[in-house]
C-alpha cells in the first residue's frame, strides 16, 4: 500500500514536469530583471506600468458579510465575517487569501456564521518577524474566535491552511465539532511527507530567505506562473479572484513573510510527530482534488485522526475550490451538516 501511494503521488508530480521547467525560467528572468533595473542609471528610469489586474482596495465579500480586524498574540489580523448558525472557520493557503472561498461564501452563510481569516504574512493582516510554524498560526485563529464569543467551532483549512487547521485541531480538540483538511499534507508525518517534499521543489525555494526579495515587485508574474504548477483546470480563476490574490502578496512584506510559512516546515515536521501521538477523535474530511492529494490524503490523514472520511474532487488539481466550485461546496455542507 505505501509503495502504491508513494509511486501515484510520484507520478502526479512529475506530470508537472514541463511546468516546472517554465516556472524555473521565470525566476531566472525575474533574478536577471531585478539586476538590470538595479544596473539603470535614475535618469532612465521608468515608472512601473499599471496593469489590468492592479487593485488598491481589497477585494469585497458578500453583501452579508463584512471586513473587520482583531489583535491576536500582539498582531492584526484581518477577517470577514457573515451568516448565522454555528461558526465554521475557513483557512486559505499559498497563492490565495481569505477570498479563495469568496464563492462559497453566500450558501455556506445560511448555515453557519463563517469567519474567513487571512493569516499572519498576508494581506490585510500584520507580517511579523516570527511566528510562522503552524502551532503559533492557529493559536491566532484560536484567540480571534475566543475574542468573538465561540466556544466550539467546525473548521476547514487548504494547503497551508491545512496544517494550520490540524495544529488547531491537536490543541485545541475539545473545541472543535468537525474538520476538513483540503489538498494538502502534513509536515513530518511519513511516509507520504517526504517523498513530496522531494518532488515539490517550491517548498524549497519558497522557504529559502532570500526567495521574498527575489519575487518582491513581481509578484503578478510569479503567481500567474506557479498557479497552474499544482492546477489541472486551464485559467481557474476569474480576473477579479486573480487581481485579489496578486494584490494580497503585493502588500508590503507579503511575498518575505508568506514564504515564511515554508521556512518554518521543519519546525511544523518536529510539532506534528508530537501531536500524532494522540489521534484526532472529531469527524475529520479529507478532501483532495482529483489530480492532486486526492492519492494519498485519505491514508495521510488517518496517521493522525480516527475519525475519517473522503471526498474526492473530480477533474481538480489543487485550487479545489475554484476548478470545481459545485461539489467542493456541496461535499462540504453535507460533511458539516451531517448529525
Amino acid at each position: 500500500m505505501k509503495t502504491n501511494l508513494l509511486n501515484i503521488t510520484f507520478l502526479n508530480f512529475k506530470s508537472k514536469l514541463t511546468l516546472l521547467i517554465s516556472f524555473g525560467l521565470l525566476l531566472l528572468t525575474l533574478i536577471s530583471c531585478n539586476k538590470k533595473a538595479e544596473e539603470t542609471p535614475a535618469a532612465e528610469a521608468k515608472p512601473a506600468e499599471t496593469t489590468e489586474t492592479a487593485q488598491v482596495a481589497p477585494a469585497n465579500p458578500p453583501a452579508n458579510f463584512k471586513h473587520a480586524t482583531a489583535t491576536v498574540n500582539g498582531i492584526k489580523i484581518h477577517y470577514v465575517i457573515g451568516g448565522q448558525g454555528d461558526p465554521l472557520v475557513l483557512v486559505h493557503g499559498f497563492g490565495q487569501n481569505w477570498y479563495m472561498w469568496n464563492r462559497l461564501l453566500p450558501e455556506l452563510s445560511k448555515h453557519f456564521t463563517v469567519i474567513a481569516p487571512d493569516l499572519r504574512g498576508v494581506g490585510e493582516s500584520d507580517k511579523p518577524e516570527s511566528g510562522y510554524d503552524k502551532k503559533t498560526m492557529a493559536s491566532d485563529i484560536h484567540e480571534l474566535v475566543n475574542q468573538l464569543g465561540y466556544k466550539s467551532i467546525n473548521l476547514a483549512g487548504h494547503d497551508i491552511g491545512l496544517m494550520v487547521a490540524y495544529a488547531y485541531a491537536a490543541q485545541y480538540g475539545d473545541s472543535v465539532k468537525k474538520v476538513a483538511l483540503m489538498d494538502a499534507l502534513l509536515p513530518g508525518i511519513e511516509p507520504v511527507w517526504s517523498s513530496v517534499k522531494a518532488s515539490a521543489w517550491w517548498f524549497g525555494f519558497f522557504g529559502w530567505p532570500a526567495s521574498g526579495d527575489i519575487v518582491k515587485g513581481k509578484e503578478k508574474e510569479f503567481l500567474t506562473n506557479f498557479w497552474p504548477v499544482v492546477g489541472h483546470v486551464k485559467d481557474p480563476f476569474t480576473a477579479e479572484e486573480s487581481a485579489e490574490f496578486i494584490r494580497a502578496y503585493a502588500t508590503e512584506g507579503g511575498t518575505t513573510d508568506a514564504f515564511k510559512w515554508f521556512g518554518a516546515f521543519d519546525q511544523d515536521g518536529k510539532d506534528n510527530v508530537i501531536f500524532a501521538k494522540k489521534k484526532l477523535k472529531m469527524p475529520l474530511l479529507a478532501m483532495g482534488g482529483e489530480y492532486f492529494a486526492a492519492a494519498f490524503l485519505k491514508d495521510h490523514s488517518k496517521l493522525v485522526a480516527e475519525n475519517v472520511s473522503e471526498s474526492k474532487i473530480a477533474g481538480s488539481g489543487h485550487w479545489l475550490v475554484q476548478e470545481n466550485t459545485a461539489q467542493v461546496q456541496k461535499d462540504l455542507l453535507a460533511f458539516f451538516l451531517a448529525k
